[in-house]
């Protein structure tokens, strides 16, 4: 299922996380910080905050684009390289905010769901956000192909965020079976929406 990559919700998701830390924050603390909150979001409401991909690797879940953005990459289209770059300034392992968060692009759940993220999981590193990430259902079930010699990075699908985490994992309650039903559906609509118009 491919949404069309919200990039500049994900320019100021990253723009949150990196004002929340003091101005500059790990590259790859931040984008496990997105992917929570996307989860969040899709769990919550039915839509992810940044419509990104998923590749699950080594040190968990990676929103690509997010990552892209983040290293100011060569992959960037030019809309996106000049929006971000008013906002994200790389620097070796990290990014710094260059301006304020431009609060109009993103929606009052899109906020809700990146202050709980970061007070729930703002105070770890990356390395212990990428164990967290672990022990969630949707990375999980790659572990295997991911030890793999062959295989450094797999597909993730957003339904699969919708399985609940084994109890005591997810700050979140977990889902009911109808609830996870009524959030695919919101899902596979979205899909079909964005379909149509592309």
């Amino acid at each position: 299922m491919n949404l069309t990559f919200a990039h500049r919700k994900a320019t100021q998701a990253l723009n949150y996380f990196a004002c929340q830390d003091s101005g500059r924050i790990n590259k790859m603390k931040a984008l496990k910080l997105v992917y929570f909150a996307d989860r969040y979001h899709l769990r919550t409401y039915g839509r992810p905050i940044t419509n990104d991909r998923y590749i699950a690797m080594k040190y968990g879940p990676v929103a690509s684009s997010c990552k892209d953005l983040a290293e100011m990459s060569e992959f960037l289209g030019a809309e996106e390289r000049t929006y971000s770059e008013r906002f994200l300034a790389p620097s070796g392992h990290e990014y710094e905010s260059k301006a304020a968060v431009d609060s109009v692009e993103l929606s009052e759940t899109d906020l809700e769901a990146l202050v709980f993220v970061w007070r729930e999981y703002g105070s770890k590193d990356g390395f212990e956000l990428a164990d967290e990430t672990h022990k969630f259902p949707e990375w999980n079930r790659h572990e295997d192909r991911l030890a793999s010699p062959y295989e450094s990075r797999v597909s993730m699908h957003y339904p699969d965020f919708l399985e609940n985490a084994p109890l005591g994992v997810d700050p979140l309650p977990p889902l009911s079976l109808e609830q996870q039903g009524d959030l695919r559906e919101q899902l596979e609509e979205l899909h079909s929406i964005e379909s149509i118009w592309r």
